[in-house]
């Protein structure tokens, strides 16, 4: 089955020049004008990506990205920004509100369907892993390889991450600054050889079912 991705740009050209490059890839791409518009497709049917405009009418990129980062449905789902704003404050904004990947405009269509791909491709060798154990084969948990043991504080911030919470949130619910907290996370990325918040949440998971 393709996978589903959901396109969300308020400029109609560039929103055809995005799905169409998508689709000649073989993908079932949705797109939505607003970001009001892109939580009732999702409500619909869960993308298994969302690329994104930031400028846009009403709520921003950055808005539905929080939004969808709080909720437990989609809080998953891996986010790209694509947008014109390509400033360094612009791309640190973007990945505190959790998204995956930040591509400026004007886009290469190469490098956004690598992206797409590399993400996607991650995304279910994770999902296989943890399939594998959650399975009924003890032999293929103990497969499961463990790289440095994470500090209490790290857990912590992991397992917050695993909740769902921004960086901005962990930081208030741990009574630690921003920063901190993005140090944190930068080092459980490293330890445990994660890519992203998703890959994150979900060896948080398996982490959790290993010790009940």
């Amino acid at each position: 089955m393709a996978k589903r991705l959901l396109v969300v740009d308020d400029d109609p050209g560039l929103l055809l020049a995005v799905s169409d490059t998508l689709r000649a890839e073989g993908y079932d791409v949705a797109t939505a004008r607003r970001g009001a518009d892109a939580l009732v497709r999702v409500a619909e049917t869960l993308p298994d990506l969302i690329i994104s405009d930031i400028r846009m009418p009403g709520m921003d990129g950055y808005e539905l990205a929080r939004k969808l980062r709080s909720s437990a449905r989609t809080r998953l789902v891996p986010i790209v920004f694509l947008t014109a704003k390509d400033e360094t404050a612009d791309r640190i904004e973007g990945f505190r509100t959790g998204v995956d990947a930040y591509i400026t405009k004007p886009f290469d269509s190469e490098e956004l369907t690598a992206i797409v791909a590399g993400i996607l491709n991650r995304v279910e060798r994770t999902h296989s892993d943890l399939a594998r154990m959650f399975g009924d084969k003890e032999d293929d948990v103990k497969e499961f390889i463990r790289d440095e043991e994470l500090t209490d504080a790290e857990w912590r911030v992991a397992e917050a991450v695993a909740r769902g919470l921004s960086n901005k949130e962990i930081a208030a619910e741990l009574n630690l600054s921003l920063r901190t907290i993005e140090g944190h996370i930068s080092r459980i990325l490293d330890k445990k050889s994660l890519n992203n918040r998703v890959e994150l949440a979900l060896h948080v998971a398996s982490e959790r079912r290993k010790s009940e």
